[in-house]
């Protein structure tokens, strides 16, 4: 059987309306200097779970995560969106990884802290699974969070995602292994 995902997720509605308050962009050129702000003024509430920090140091380092991104859409192995909320840069979520063979995709996101406990990371993620299961037709959706990052990992708890446990010392957290929790949701799970 071909896979529905082959080829580029150029495909996906660009903007997205989440709803009244939130719209999902693709993350492109033009949105170089809104990220880069985004990021340095959240550096030290980023830094206790992002382990890029040290990579997005200048704009000249957003300017290649921006081109990277891009080229990931083109090429069909992923897609990053700006989220914003109430027409200002909030944060960046999407697909890390699409794997078009086995119909899976990994999720990923971040939110700016004066936007946190608004609700709009769950509902961007919502927003996303519908993405992944409708539009890109994928059978599986995965999510990574650290094990003590209960505000990430509430989302996809409530999303209805699946914990399936938790790997070992995972990711490199700039002075130390971090463990990973993985979540993950079907297809066939049904809506939530």
């Amino acid at each position: 059987m071909a896979s529905p995902v082959s080829g580029s997720l150029a495909h996906l509605p660009d903007p997205r309306q989440v709803d009244a308050d939130i719209e999902l962009r693709k993350v492109t050129v033009r949105h170089a200097g809104e990220v880069f702000s985004l990021i340095d003024r959240n550096r030290p509430f980023l830094r206790r779970w992002m382990p890029w920090l040290d990579d997005a140091l200048d704009m000249a380092d957003t300017m290649d995560f921006v081109r990277a991104s891009e080229a990931m859409a083109r090429e069909g192995r992923g897609v990053q969106f700006g989220v914003w909320y109430r027409h200002v840069l909030a944060g960046l979520a999407g697909f890390n990884r699409v794997n078009r063979h086995n119909r899976q995709g990994d999720i990923g996101y971040w939110l700016g802290e004066t936007f946190q406990g608004r609700g709009i990371m769950r509902r961007t993620v919502k927003a996303l699974v519908g993405m992944a299961f409708e539009d890109l037709e994928l059978h599986r959706v995965q999510i990574f969070c650290a094990p003590g990052n209960t505000r990430s990992r509430a989302i996809p708890e409530a999303l209805g995602f699946r914990m399936e446990g938790t790997m070992r010392e995972a990711e490199w957290l700039y002075d130390h292994f971090e463990d990973s929790v993985i979540y993950s949701r079907l297809a066939t799970d049904g809506s939530r």
